[in-house]
């Protein structure tokens, strides 16, 4: 049974719904919600707790919560999306409900659009494509001619269609019992701040024409554009209780071409080109390959990319959970199950690299039989990984001496700061498998 302390700090992360209707502004009559930490606001305009993770920090991450009337929308389509969604110039606060499921690849009218509709006119033919660039002909060079720029023109099309830029002060959040969520879009929180990302689904979001290239590593790949959701340049952000998954289409179905898979999903939730001030919690990242990319390159952003990773669960996930470059990350109170899902088998869970500063504390792994804990973690030898009071199939382990004991390239065991925004940290790890079942992911708000 759960400690005292662990009730309370169950019931400062749930909502205690209202039975009376009461008239939310900009919506009408609805549910009245109320968070013990943040006082009684409703769920659509409700802002991150205090001192909860990174995106607490300078002025808090507060979204659209000051909207008005006028501009709270609730939208069920794609055009209405893209409508509500407005410029991303325009910086007044916004709240975004989104009802149901909304499918990116459909026209403006509603029609369901294919990679072929995109590909019309443009010259492209994947089989046109493939012998352009096959290696044995074309060899070891960077793709360039005809083929590839009918390749670029064809993914600007569906570009242009499925990659949504969201302004600053913006609240996007799903209506409860609607399955609400995005099909196969991306949205792109780029050079802004004061985000807020709630109870939605992100599923297949798919490129439609990856690109070969030959001088990737030593075999080359297919490399596939937009994440699910991608932040680049942005501050102060919350992502809390989403989905993320690939599903339906899961990368085994895919075929290889070349030697290689051909590679139609890129990450889940990348931050990125000096993204700073982040908190992600309650979600679940599920189904994929490259999950979390925190720092697009070693040179990224010093003194930024500062991201707290709380209460979410991590299952059918191969590796980036996350990959951090350069920032100081906090991580705790993650679940990561390990058994093989659909196909997706893990290779690590956390790389720290780059001088990344990461703490890692009070989390659990669940491993298969056979597995073992020095292939929880990755790194380039620059990296830090400390904390402690971390579970592996329930035991007390040490994650960095196990990797440390089976690796040359040695993860470090210290940082250079200490965490002290850390609403809701539990210091012990074993309730997580129960608790985060029913307590993570889109669907459970109310």
């Amino acid at each position: 049974m759960a400690s005292p302390s662990h009730r309370r700090s169950l019931r400062t992360r749930r909502t205690v719904v209202v039975t009376a209707a009461v008239a939310v502004a900009g919506i009408g009559a609805g549910v009245f919600v109320m968070n013990a930490n943040a006082g009684a606001v409703d769920l659509y305009h409700q802002a991150l707790p205090v001192k909860d993770g990174w995106a607490a920090a300078g002025s808090g991450t507060t979204g659209g919560s000051k909207a008005d009337s006028a501009h709270t929308y609730t939208v069920s389509t794609r055009a209405q999306l893209v409508k509500a969604l407005g410029s991303v110039s325009d910086t007044t606060p916004r709240i975004i409900r989104i009802k149901g499921t909304i499918d990116a690849n459909t026209s403006d009218a509603g029609k369901k659009l294919s990679c072929a509709d995109y590909a019309s006119g443009t010259g492209y033919s994947l089989s046109a494509y493939l012998k352009a660039f096959d290696p044995a002909t074309y060899g070891n060079k960077a793709p360039s001619g005809a083929q590839e720029s009918a390749r670029k023109a064809a993914a600007d099309k569906q570009k242009k269609n499925i990659v949504f830029r969201v302004p600053a002060n913006t609240t996007l959040v799903g209506v409860p019992g609607t399955n609400a969520g995005i099909k196969g879009g991306s949205l792109q929180v780029q050079n802004v701040k004061n985000v807020i990302v709630r109870n939605l689904t992100f599923a297949d979001t798919q490129d439609c024409f990856p690109q070969w290239d030959p001088t990737d590593g030593s075999s080359g790949e297919w490399n596939s554009n937009y994440d699910s959701v991608t932040l680049r340049g942005a501050t102060n952000v919350w992502a809390d209780h989403n989905t993320f998954t690939d599903a339906p289409t899961f990368d085994k179905s895919e075929a290889s071409y070349f030697g290689r898979k051909y590679q139609v999903h890129d990450g889940a939730l990348d931050i990125t080109n000096g993204s700073d001030l982040v908190t992600v919690e309650r979600n679940v990242f599920t189904n994929h390959d490259k999950t979390m990319l925190i720092g697009s390159s070693d040179t990224d952003s010093t003194g930024k990319l500062r991201v707290t990773i709380h209460h979410n669960v991590w299952k059918g996930i191969v590796q980036r959970a996350p990959l951090a470059r350069i920032g100081q990350i906090h991580l705790y109170n993650n679940l990561y199950d390990t058994t093989t899902l659909n196909g997706y088998a893990p290779k690590y869970s956390i790389d720290s690299r780059a001088k990344a500063q990461v703490v890692a504390e009070h989390n659990a792994w669940k491993l298969p039989s056979g597995a073992k804990p020095a292939g929880l973690l990755s790194g380039d030898g620059t990296g830090s990984v400390a904390g402690s009071g971390n579970l592996v199939n329930g035991t007390a382990t040490d994650i960095v001496a196990a990797y440390n004991a089976a690796h040359s390239k040695k993860i470090k065991t210290t940082v250079n700061w200490k965490p002290a925004l850390t609403a809701g940290l539990q210091t012990s790890a074993k309730n997580l498998v129960t608790e985060l079942a029913g307590t993570t992911g889109a669907g459970v708000l109310s």
